[in-house]
């Protein structure tokens, strides 16, 4: 079957004996085989033995379940999961909002701010987000105007 990615990490999610959950059935397919052919995936299932099988589920979302305390392999990496939630705060530590969501764009992510019941979106490249602590659940926004304000003019 080809699928279309969004993981960084296809070689950790599709070794051989992983398991995927298939749309919101809840149904587990266990990966087979996989393997990169002319930019696109290929995956094999245990469970699709045939192109009628494959063709069932066409169109349907794989989802891989991932422990709780699991971290992406580059240390500058962060699931969604780990950002959604977390305070925003300006460089001097003065809270913002809160972060609802992550937008994943072609040039770069995009983090969605809560900002007083306005959303903000702050690309998330680290010159405008430079730090993230998952430990003390905050995040820091550079001091840009007009970036989680509508002041332009005035930086906070």
């Amino acid at each position: 079957m080809t699928v279309r990615l969004s993981t960084d990490e296809p070689d950790r999610r599709f070794t051989p004996g992983s398991r995927l959950v298939l749309g919101g059935s809840g149904r587990v397919l266990t990966v087979d085989s996989w393997r990169r052919a002319s930019g696109s995936v290929l995956l094999r299932f245990t469970e699709v033995g045939d192109r009628t099988a494959a063709e069932a589920i066409q169109g349907e979302e794989l989802s891989a379940r991932v422990d709780a305390d699991e971290r992406p392999e580059a240390p500058e990496e962060y699931y969604d999961r780990q950002l959604r939630g977390l305070q925003a705060r300006d460089s001097r530590g003065q809270p913002l909002g809160r972060v609802t969501a992550v937008i994943h764009m072609p040039a770069q992510d995009l983090l969605a701010i809560d900002v007083d019941g306005t959303e903000r979106l702050v690309p998330f490249v680290a010159e405008l987000v430079p730090q993230v602590d998952l430990a003390a659940g905050t995040l820091t926004v550079a001091d840009v105007g007009g970036l989680v304000d509508d002041d332009a003019e005035e930086a906070r």
